[in-house]
């Protein structure tokens, strides 16, 4: 998978064969200590030592209690669910549109320390097998301050490009979000190692630009000026988009597996760190654009 945070996870992640927990077989996925999904035929000794006779022993009035009872909720089943998903991440948004407001006005400098904090505590979420919520707050909150200071550093150069950038970042997450639900686009291995592939390529370039501006071998956007620049922003962009439909297929692929409900937090801060990314891809594609006119 392109997005670490969902690739490492034994949840997220593309189905194994192996016999460890978590692990695919034949379509679905066990977890430890979890009830079967609903219609799942019983297992040998699933009813410990009276065995399927103890079913057959409930009375009428037993079966009448079950059939009224009211149906099972994500509390009941502890289960992951697309509103767990959308909860979290909504949350995650409001809270980094926030710190990244009161960045932007009371303390803009922050930037600096936001960058690095998100880099340090992105790097440990990632490679966490159990999410923390109170980690993935932080990173929230330290990536806040990053977007505050660097949108109003940009916003000062090219007026308006925040808002071009944040609607361009909604658009292009609705556009992939329809492109998967409508099965246009479909994750296949190829797809994913397409995707890898091209991801790898773009992060080693992006690197080896950033040290050559760093250095003072190129001035202003190195090679990302000018056409070129157009052009690689644009397939930046692509990437980005891309691994936005892979992240929704790895949730989609958690949540029939019957996920437990904490891989919530997990899901959200997967995609927050994709709409981070492509967000700043369209902060710099835009700057582009603009010093080129």
């Amino acid at each position: 998978m392109s997005n670490p945070v969902f690739s490492r996870s034994d949840v997220f992640g593309e189905p194994r064969r192996t016999g460890a927990p978590g692990a695919r077989r034949g379509g679905t996925a066990t977890f430890p200590n979890q009830t079967p999904a609903y219609g799942t035929p019983p297992q040998p000794g699933q009813y410990g030592q009276y065995g399927a006779a103890g079913q057959q022993a409930m009375d009428a009035s037993q079966l009448d209690a079950m059939y009224q009872s009211p149906s099972a909720t994500t509390a009941d089943t502890k289960r992951l669910t697309y509103d767990d998903v959308i909860i979290k991440t909504g949350g995650l948004l409001a809270l980094l549109v926030v710190v990244g407001a009161a960045t932007w006005t009371l303390a803009p400098g922050l930037w600096i320390f936001g960058m690095i904090a998100g880099l340090v505590l992105g790097l440990v979420n990632a490679f966490k097998r159990n999410p923390s919520p109170v980690l993935i707050i932080l990173y929230t909150v330290a990536q806040g301050m990053f977007l505050g200071g660097i949108s109003r550093f940009y916003e000062a150069q090219f007026n308006g490009i925040v808002l071009q950038a944040t609607l361009a970042t909604v658009a292009t997450f609705a556009a992939a979000l329809f492109l998967f639900k409508s099965g246009r686009v479909r994750v296949t291995p190829k797809f994913t190692r397409w995707l890898i592939i091209a991801m790898v390529g773009y992060a080693a370039f992006s690197l080896i630009n950033l040290v050559l501006v760093w250095t003072g071998v190129l001035s202003g956007w190195g090679m990302r000026g000018g056409t070129l620049g157009i052009i690689i922003g644009l397939v930046a962009v692509g990437l980005a988009a891309a691994s936005l439909i892979v992240d929704f297929d790895s949730i989609k692929r958690g949540v029939e597996a019957g996920a437990p409900a904490k891989m919530a937090w997990a899901a959200a801060f997967g995609l927050l760190v994709t709409l981070i990314w492509l967000y700043l891809e369209f902060l710099r594609l835009i700057a582009i654009f603009q010093s080129s006119d």
